[in-house]
């Protein structure tokens, strides 16, 4: 679960999630702030930009899954973090099941990354994408340009339906 939320939300603004940031009426986690550790000591910051403070909607099996995780949780009050975890930690676990399954291991942060190639090739828009992922500017998740499909021949194509039957 920890993996399915790398691949929306950045390392630090997982890590500072709190049990009141899952909204399951609207199936939504909110994303208002990060988690960072310097020099053994604990912050919880701002997101990396304004735009990174977002409302995203999520699938309804990884709303079932976090429901799952805080009924098995003891104690907790809405505030307090969800996820006790080191980054080290995540990297290792998630080597461990590229291992296990005979895949190339890639960084959590590549899950991420992963998430961008998906959406695009589901056929969203780059405006869409960037808002969910929290880009800053537009420019960013063009960087993904070339996983865009090509308009071009069907461009052509619907140019020919419309000239079939004209004659200059």
């Amino acid at each position: 679960m920890v993996f399915a939320l790398s691949l929306i939300i950045l390392y630090g603004d997982l890590l500072a999630l709190t049990y009141s940031d899952i909204d399951f009426d609207r199936k939504t986690i909110r994303i208002n702030k990060s988690y960072q550790k310097l020099k053994g000591e604990e912050y919880i910051t701002d997101p990396k930009t304004p735009k990174s403070k977002r409302v995203i909607s999520i699938p309804n099996n990884l709303c079932d899954k976090l429901r799952g995780f805080m009924g098995l949780q003891y104690g907790y009050k809405m505030g307090d973090r969800m996820f006790h975890v080191s980054k080290s930690y995540l990297a290792n676990h998630l080597k461990m099941i590229a291992e296990n399954a005979g895949v190339k291991s890639i960084r959590v942060h590549d899950l991420r990354h992963s998430h961008v190639s998906l959406l695009i090739e589901l056929g969203f828009t780059a405006i869409a994408i960037a808002e969910r992922v929290g880009h800053e500017s537009i420019e960013i998740t063009l960087r993904y340009a070339h996983l865009f499909p090509t308009k071009q021949v069907e461009m052509a194509e619907k140019l020919n339906d419309e000239m079939e039957g004209f004659q200059a």
